[in-house]
């Protein structure tokens, strides 16, 4: 009989489920008489079911039968005692245009707070359902003077929100972290609806203000928190660099935010400021984890802007940090990074060799070890030493199979392979990759493909791809000179073969390397003007927007290139950035 039981009330439950959405979807799509008819099927087997209540109102308010939506209100409210159904009763008076009956009503309900302020989520929520936000508001606000332990800063932000009073709405987002620290997180993401990236922007100022002001009144922590937040936003790295110091001298440790700043800024392209916090974590951190991460870091960003000049003093700061700490598993990532300046930065290629090999007798796992051949593998593709670079390759490939890694090292054979004249190895290589798990990798390996695929028939003796993979060689040993000279060879001597918009893209990277942006202008425009239905087009339009915003300062110029991606190339992979970039130079909030 109890199995009997369940399965009869399993069944009744299952049907009021399919009947619900059979309600709902006649009333999404707008078919109000069937709505009604089947949420008064429900109302009957559910009489205190307050959705389907308001529901069965909602519709006779949809079919302009406010007198029925009236009388089956009063009937409802003579035995059921639920006081937000006083402001269901005043919005169908406020519908009829009887706006003196509906005001009573919103008054009897606000009353009904005072004589309860726990009716206060049914009434505000219903308030804030027909967009009455005063009378939301005023709700909230009457609950709180009665029963001080209620919080409602929250809805209130959200109310304030709605009604364009920013300055409230950061006020009360603010007042909410004080009292729930937890979801600091939560809150960045709702004010980050009505701020930009500019810091002239009037939400970012009146924000910073605010945040400003707490500071001096009631000092804490959290400010720090969101005005750091405010200035990473605003990719104004050194002012978050002050309150991510101030932060850990309060806290007395947790540099978690500065490393996070530091690699936020290093991403960014702005090098100086995260050399100068990695500095800083250097000189302050108390564990060696830290202090080596951030050695790591440091010597990378002082390599890439060094001259020739400033290796021996490179060089010297990478033999004190063994010093300081030894060749040791711990130090393995910093012993890799000095392998490649020695091979490509100091031309030591030898020295280089003896460093990873030394390495490699490390007591190291799996994959650590695979970190150091994929190095030897790149400092004798670097020689030009193919077959040997293939042999680390393929040891990785072997001992570490569908990792990450692996596919990057099976990515490196397709290149060397490219690079001696190979290509149809290559290709075969590269036709795996496609599918290659990591994002990153699978598109580096289309797009050589596309390469070779879209220029190797061209000529039977292939001899521009030939002398563009001898400079792809080139920009890889670091020898931008060299590379840049050989791609002038290709746009002089095969002027009407394909390759030419690669070549001029290429040699337009190559120029943004070497900080020679009049020239890299020149060929990413001749690739939009010339080449307009082809792949590069979308890569074109957004490294020369970024060049005339962030080299030259020319907004409008940047938004017109922009505007390209934006209508004309829905499926780049630069379209979210560039929508996300056109927006923050219009002044548009960013969600």
């Amino acid at each position: 009989m109890r199995v009997l039981y369940i399965i009869c009330f399993l069944f009744t439950l299952g049907g009021v489920a399919q009947n619900d959405a059979i309600a709902k979807d006649y009333y999404n799509n707008g078919d109000f008489e069937k709505a009604l008819h089947e949420y008064k099927k429900l109302y009957a087997q559910s009489p205190l079911n307050i959705p389907y209540i308001t529901k069965i109102v909602s519709t006779y308010q949809q079919l302009e039968q406010y007198d029925q939506a009236e009388m089956f209100l009063l009937s409802i409210m003579e035995r059921l005692n639920y006081p937000a159904f006083f402001v269901e009763l005043g919005y169908n008076f406020q519908l009829k245009n009887d706006l003196d009956k509906a005001n009573d009503y919103y008054n009897k309900a606000l009353q009904s707070i005072e004589n309860n302020p726990n009716h206060v989520f049914g009434i505000a929520r219903t308030f804030q359902i027909h967009t009455l936000l005063d009378q939301a508001i005023q709700s909230y606000t009457k609950a709180k003077a009665l029963k001080p332990e209620f919080n409602f800063d929250l809805q209130l932000a959200q109310l304030y929100g709605e009604q364009g009073n920013i300055e409230r709405m950061f006020i009360s987002y603010v007042d909410y972290t004080l009292s729930n620290p937890v979801a600091l997180n939560t809150i960045k993401r709702a004010i980050n609806n009505f701020i930009t990236e500019e810091s002239t922007n009037e939400n970012n100022i009146l924000f910073r203000k605010i945040l400003l002001r707490k500071i001096q009144e009631e000092p804490n922590v959290l400010w720090n928190r969101l005005l750091s937040w405010l200035f990473i936003q605003q990719k104004d790295f050194k002012k978050a660099f002050i309150q991510e110091k101030a932060i850990f001298n309060r806290e007395e440790g947790g540099l978690s935010g500065l490393e996070e700043l530091a690699l936020i800024a290093l991403n960014d392209g702005q090098d100086i400021i995260a050399l100068d916090i990695f500095t800083f974590l250097i000189d302050t951190a108390q564990d060696i984890d830290t202090q080596l991460s951030a050695y790591y870091n440091t010597m990378l960003i002082k390599t890439k802007l060094a001259s020739k000049t400033d290796y021996e003093g490179i060089n010297e700061q990478y033999l004190k940090i063994f010093e300081l700490y030894g060749k040791l598993p711990q130090t393995l990532g910093i012993q890799i990074s000095y392998a490649h300046f020695l091979a490509f930065y100091m031309d030591d290629p030898k020295q280089a060799t003896e460093v990873l090999e030394a390495a490699l007798e490390l007591p190291l796992t799996p994959l650590e070890k695979a970190e150091v051949k994929l190095e030897l593998g790149d400092i004798l593709l670097l020689q030009e030493k193919f077959n040997k670079a293939l042999i680390y390759y393929s040891q990785i490939q072997r001992n570490l199979k569908n990792s990450t890694i692996s596919q990057e090292a099976r990515f490196k054979v397709a290149k060397a392979s490219y690079y001696k004249g190979d290509f149809k190895w290559a290709e075969a290589q590269l036709k795996i990759l496609k599918s290659s798990t990591s994002q990153l990798i699978a598109n580096d390996a289309l797009d050589l493909k596309l390469l070779i695929s879209d220029n190797k028939y061209e000529d039977s003796t292939q001899t521009a791809l030939k002398l563009y993979a001898k400079a792809d060689l080139l920009a890889f040993q670091n020898k931008k000179e060299s590379a840049i000279a050989i791609l002038d060879k290709i746009l002089k001597a095969h002027k009407t073969e394909p390759i030419i918009a690669q070549a001029l893209y290429k040699q337009g990277e190559l120029f943004e390397e070497k900080s020679q942006y009049e020239k890299a202008v020149a060929n990413y425009e001749l690739v939009i003007d010339n080449y307009r239905d082809g792949i590069l087009m979308d890569d074109a339009l957004f490294r020369l927007a970024n060049i005339y915003l962030k080299q030259f300062n020319e907004a409008e110029k940047a938004k017109l290139l922009l505007e390209q991606i934006i209508f004309h190339h829905a499926d780049s992979i630069y379209f979210v950035e560039a929508r996300k970039l056109y927006r923050t130079l219009r002044g548009d909030a960013i969600n």
